[in-house]
Order: C-alpha cells, then structure tokens, then sequence
C-alpha cells in the first residue's frame, strides 16, 4: 500500500480508488436499470395469471421498489464520490492511542470514503468523532468520544492540504492549531459566489458551536463576518450526520430574509453531502397562513421603504409588535369570550341541545379549546350523542349541516372583523370595510393578526419540523417570536447580529427570548470578524459606534469617500473603478437606500457600461424582492436585500442629506458586505 504519511503520494492512492469506486457504481446502475426494465417486461407478459390473492403482484411491486430504492441510494454515492474527487481530503491528524508507539494517520475530507462499503475509511467524514481531533487540538494530549467511550492519547501531527480538480494546491503541517496564515489566505482569495463552506478552515470556537448537539436551543449573537450563518448551516449538517435515525433534511426549515439570500447559500449542504432543505421567509409563512383571512399582505421591504420615505411619521409597526401590544390582545380576548357568543338552543330532525347544556359544555367541558375552535367540539359531542341515539352514523353533509348551525352561535368568526373591531376599541384606526378580494393588510398588522389566529383557533402541529433555523434574528419582533413558539415545540438555532438591524435601533433580543423560549437557552457570543480587511471593518464599526469586536488581522486598501452632484456622476466613476474580470474580482455590488433609486442606477449603469463594450446581459443583475438567484458579476441592489450577502468590491450610494437613524444602520449594513474593497459615495441631488 502506499505510504500514508506522504499527502501526495495518498492523494494518488485515493484518487483512483475513487475512480474504481465511481466505475463500479457506474455499471451497478445500468445493472440495476436492466433489472428494473427486466421487472417491468415481466410484470405486464404475466399480470393476467398471477394469484386471485394478488400477492405475486404486491411481492413483484415490492422487488421493483426495493430495486428503485437501491438505484437511488447508489446515484447520491456516486454523486458524492464525484465531488470528493475534485478534493478528496484537506485535513490531517496523526494520532498516537495510549499505550502505542506509532501514530495511526486519519485523513479528513466532506465525506466518509472506504475501498468497499464496511471497510475501514481512507478518508473520514469531517463530522465523525475522530474528526474532532482535527479542529479541537494542538500538539499533545487528546482525547475524542469514541461509540465505546472515550479514547486517549497524543495528537503527533496536523497537516492541511489545499486540492483542486484533484491536484496537491499546498500541504501545510500545522503545529499549533488551524493556522491563521491559511485562513487569511481563504479570506483573501476572490470570494467565491456563494458562501463559503468553511470545513477547511473551522476554528476551535466555530467547531464547539457545530458539534453541540445537548442543547435544544443555542441562540448565536455573531458580529458582521463572524461566520454565524455558515456555522449555523455546518451544525445542520453534523446533526444531520448523527442522528440519521430522527433527523432528516426534510424535517429542517431555515427561516431565511429573502428568496436570494436562500440561492446564496442553497449549495453549502449538499457540498456538505447532505440534500438541500427547506428555507422561506417568515413574511412568505405569515401570508400563506392568513391566505383564508385575506387576499394579500405586505413585507417588511414595504414597511422600510415607507419609513425611508417618511421618516418624521411614528412607525406603527413597532409599536404593534410590542408587548404593550400583546398585552392589549390578551386582555380583549378575555373579554371576548362573552362579547363574541350569541348563544340559544340548536335543534336537528327532532334532537334539541338546549342554550344551558352549550353553555355548559363552551365554558367547561372544551374550555382548553381555541375560541373559534371550541364550537366545532361542541357540535361534534352533539353529532356523536345523535350517532348514538339514532344508531347509525350521519352522513358527511348532515354533519357539514350541524356544525353550520352551531358556527352561527358566534357573533361572528372573521379574524379581519374581529381585530378590526380590537383596534377601534384601543384607540387606533380600524381596517377598512372591504370584500375580500380588496383585503391587504398593512405590513404593521400581519402579525397582530397571525397570532390572534394562532389564540382564537387551533392549529395543525408542525411535528414533521424537528429543528428551526431562525437568521437574522435581530429584525424579529418580540410578537413575532411568541408566535415561532407557539408554532414551534422543536430544537432551534437562532442566530442573528444586534448591530445589522433594519430598525432604528438597535434590539437585544437575548434578553426576551428566555421569557419564551425557557432558561435552557445556551448563548453564543462569536465577536471574531473574518470577512472584511481591517480596514474595511474598522471604518464599519466606526458607522456603527462599535468598539469591542477582535478584528482578523488582514489588510486591503483604504476606504474611499467621495461626493458626487448627482447619481449619474456617481454611476460614471463606478464604471471606471469597477475591477471585474479574470485577475480581477468575481463580484461587486451597488448598494442602494431604496427601490426607486436602486432601480434608477441599474438603468445608469446599463447605458455606461454597455457603451464600454461590458456584458450587461450576463454580468449585470438588478436584484429585487422577487429575485431568486445570485449571480457573478455585478450587482445593483437596496440594503436591506443585500443584508447576509457578500461581494469582493462594494459601492455604497447615499443621499449626502439623508442622516435619519435607519439610514445610518443601512451604511454600516452595505459597508460591512465588502471582502476587500470599499467606496462610500453619496449624492448631492
């Protein structure tokens, strides 16, 4: 065999076991394929005479299903096989068991990698417990938590290696720990499009967060660039990893801004070699929810763009997620439990159920139901004690009747009129008397109304989600997170940065989020930035007012700010300074207060840069709010769409007199999506 303690000589070795093992799984597919055409052709020349029973059928059905099954299996091996070729392995430990001599070697890459299923691994996946070496120590004594308990010994050596296209980039022995240098040298490499997986270059504090696996809810405070969403996704995919049995990507949903932030980084788990899972915003959640309630509803976006535009208005939106606000829901809906019936006796073909046996039956019996829910019980008890008299069960329609006649006993059962009439009655202005049709609710009662949906009816359970991913946690209301709660009974990550918000000020969510979620949250401060060149994050932090974030120390050009007396001067000098192409970056990005202007500079810059021969069709995107892709090139978009995304150059433009507190926060958000290169302009007109 070959010597495993030569990196390149063992990238050769694994490369074309690597390549036997895809041409293996190759021909078993066309096998499989055969034997699943071979069935077909069986099954339709013989059906007529298999058994009366049909179990010569259902075996035949379950042969062909099995058979599907294991093609399938072996097309996302083959798959993964592929990927590792391009980087079968970037990590190394050399580990010396107590009580022996020689080290025994273990390679680590995205995934496990054997000769032969069963057989002992030549790679090993990073998330395996003997990977835990790796990232949590230095030379010396260590230890990892092995099925059988816990092993000792001596960590040797720690190698890194950077592969691609199956070619030896560097090999790096490592002595203290995952070295800065390479990491600094990840960083300062172009970025790539999406976000980058960080397998390679995870840190000790990074890994402890990842292979968590006690705590139900770990809730991430990370500065801008700390990584906390690419960690967030790492821990997925380790818990993913160990506990195949409960948890599949299935039974995930990601909470995430926006449709693109989504795409950005839609391939880091199956990079990871997991599927991809679930994501949405929680606007889209709240509205498919209310879609029985009313026709449309508003996102957040609507709701900054009107306070971008009128700033000296008091925003209703925060005041009506408030827990002030709760509270007034609360108390109404006490009274609403009186204010809301209209109780009297309901007859059907002879069987009466008398206005002091509902009432009984409302107020004791289904007290523990939703309102507007607890009528249906109550006309179920009284089709059951039909049933039972008249022995024989109702048909659905005769049931559909009865539930009809108890529903009536309600005032009414419209959450639109319902709250409308809760806003009248505390002061604000009710929603307008409209059909449905014409319903669309403002931005600031989407979420009042959601969770008096959530109080007055009962709700399906969301059993199949075993753990949510919350991100950007910091431009969540406190109303918002009772609801996640109430929605909600599974394990969590929430993660987010209090100095990114879309608000006027700043919110601390860490400190209501035990008094809903429990005591047993486990707080993570990650207040190392990587992303952005000192430069680049100390003039951000400046913006932003703060002082206590550990800078990585990797240094780029100065920030550069500059006036111009209009847009069109400003879209001139971008396309001047703009560096995309082969030796240059791969990504840039115009960041924008609001829509309109957003839109006015893609038009500026599609007519300058057209006429200088660049290829606006393929390198120039306007990203909106029904955008779903991110793409190379350059990029025009407002901040608060470009919030979680990251570019190699960045270019803010703001109006020079606009100085209001969100548009301060939304500087220091397209400030701190710059990699390397940062130039702050504003506009005179």
């Amino acid at each position: 065999m070959t010597d495993k303690k030569n990196g390149r000589e063992y990238l050769g070795y694994v490369l074309e076991k690597l390549k036997e093992r895809i041409t293996e799984i190759s021909l078993s597919l066309v096998e499989g394929q055969k034997e699943i055409e071979g069935m077909h052709e069986y099954y339709w020349e013989n059906y007529t005479e298999m058994d009366q029973y049909g179990y010569e059928n259902y075996d035949n059905q379950q042969a062909l299903f099995r058979q599907i099954s294991a093609n399938e299996e072996q097309l996302i091996l083959k798959q993964r096989f592929r990927r590792m070729a391009d980087s079968p392995f970037f990590g190394r430990v050399d580990f010396i068991y107590e009580g022996e001599d020689e080290p025994e070697i273990f390679y680590i890459g995205i995934g496990n990698f054997a000769e032969k299923a069963g057989h002992i691994p030549l790679v090993y996946d990073w998330r395996a417990p003997v990977s835990g070496l790796f990232y949590d120590y230095d030379k010396g004594p260590a230890s990892y938590e092995a099925p059988m308990g816990e092993i000792h010994g001596e960590v040797a050596s720690k190698w890194q290696y950077k592969i691609r296209n199956g070619k030896m980039i560097y090999e790096f022995e490592s002595d203290v720990k995952i070295d800065d240098e390479i990491l600094k040298a990840e960083l300062g490499s172009n970025g790539e499009v999406q976000l980058k997986n960080i397998i390679r270059t995870i840190q000790k504090e990074q890994n402890a967060i990842i292979r968590n696996t006690k705590d139900r809810i770990m809730v991430i405070q990370g500065a801008a660039g700390s990584g906390k969403t690419s960690v967030a996704l790492h821990r997925i995919a380790y818990l993913l990893y160990h506990d195949r049995q409960n948890l599949k990507s299935s039974n995930i949903l990601i909470l995430s801004p926006n449709g693109v932030f989504s795409d950005y980084i839609s391939h880091i788990l199956p990079e990871l070699g997991e599927e991809n899972i679930k994501e949405m915003s929680f606007d889209l959640f709240a509205y498919k929810q209310l879609r029985d309630t009313v026709s449309d509803c508003e996102d957040r976006y609507d709701e900054i763009e009107r306070r971008i535009r009128f700033p000296q208005k008091a925003s209703l939106a925060e005041e009506k997620q408030s827990m002030e606000f709760i509270n007034l829901m609360e108390r109404y809906l006490v009274e609403l439990e009186d204010r809301l019936m209209n109780f009297k006796d309901v007859e059907y073909k002879g069987f009466v159920k008398k206005e002091s046996e509902i009432i009984e039956l409302f107020y004791f019996k289904f007290q523990d139901f939703p309102l507007l829910s607890r009528m249906d019980a109550v006309a179920d008890y009284f089709i059951d004690e039909v049933e039972t008299l008249r022995d024989r069960d109702l048909a659905d329609d005769e049931k559909d009747l009865i539930r009809e006649k108890f529903m009536k006993l309600y005032v009414t059962g419209d959450l639109y009129v319902i709250y409308s009439q809760f806003l009248k009655e505390n002061g604000y202005k009710g929603l307008p008397r409209v059909s449905y049709e014409k319903r669309k609710l403002k931005y600031e009662d989407v979420y009042p109304v959601l969770y008096l949906k959530y109080r007055l009816q009962s709700q399906q359970g969301r059993s199949n989600i075993k753990h949510l991913v919350v991100d950007e946690m910091q431009d969540y209301s406190r109303l918002q997170y009772e609801i996640l709660q109430r929605i909600f009974s599974c394990r969590m990550t929430i993660l987010g940065d209090r100095a990114q918000t879309m608000d006027d000020k700043q919110q601390d969510v860490l400190k209501f989020l035990p008094k809903i979620f429990g005591r047993d949250i486990h707080k993570i401060i990650m207040n190392k930035s990587y992303r952005n060149t000192i430069e680049i994050a100390s003039y951000a932090n400046q913006l932003a007012g703060i002082e206590d974030m550990e800078l990585f120390e990797r240094h780029g050009a100065p920030v550069e700010e500059k006036i111009f007396a209009d847009m069109s001067h400003a879209a001139e000098e971008i396309a001047e300074t703009l560096k995309l192409g082969e030796e240059e970056y791969e990504t840039a990005a115009v960041v924008l207060r609001t829509e309109k202007e957003a839109e006015h500079m893609w038009l500026l810059l599609k007519e300058i840069l057209g006429e200088k021969g660049f290829d606006i069709k393929e390198r120039l995107s306007y990203l909106d709010r029904n955008s779903t892709s991110f793409k190379k090139g350059l990029t025009v978009t407002t901040f608060y769409l470009a919030k979680g995304l990251e570019f190699d150059q960045v270019f803010a433009v703001f109006p020079q007199k606009d100085r209001s507190p969100l548009v301060r926060q939304a500087r220091y958000i397209a400030a701190t999506r710059a990699l390397h290169e940062l130039h702050m302009y504003e506009v005179e007109k």
